[in-house]
């Protein structure tokens, strides 16, 4: 049974290296492991202690873990790529290469790559809506080439 165990931490540590290459995510507990690209996960909900990440293809996995640990794991396996993945409040981590529109009056944050049957609409507070915008807006003026 030990053999057995260290295989298994070996392994993955193996598939956390090849994550960090890769882009992908390694989520685990007692009875599964996912692993899906960076691209797949489009955002991570929270109810306290639970978190369920939603995939782009609109399947979900629940993980007896709060979002604050879901934060670690995702700049553990995916580095600077992580910055991808922005904390908006206390319940959500969205993947900010989806976010189609920001609605702070409404309190709405759609995401979409617009080949999805279905934009996805998340509420978060707006103060949270109004951070996110400012920080969008902010991040495109610092990459223009001023000519």
């Amino acid at each position: 049974m030990v053999a057995k165990s260290y295989e298994q931490m070996l392994y993955l540590q193996n598939e956390q290296v090849k994550c960090m290459r890769n882009k992908h995510i390694i989520v685990s507990n007692s009875n599964h492991l996912i692993r899906i690209t960076s691209e797949d996960l489009a955002y991570v909900s929270s109810d306290g202690s639970y978190s369920t990440m939603h995939l782009v293809d609109g399947t979900e996995h629940m993980f007896s873990f709060n979002l604050r640990a879901f934060e670690k794991l995702l700049e553990s396996q995916l580095g600077l790529d992580s910055q991808q993945f922005i904390r908006l409040g206390k319940c959500l981590i969205i993947n900010s290469d989806y976010i189609y529109l920001i609605n702070v009056s409404s309190q709405e944050v759609i995401l979409s790559d617009m080949h999805w049957k279905e934009k996805i609409k998340l509420r978060a507070s707006k103060e949270a809506l109004k951070s996110l915008k400012n920080l969008i807006e902010v991040s495109f003026k610092n990459r223009r080439i001023n000519i």
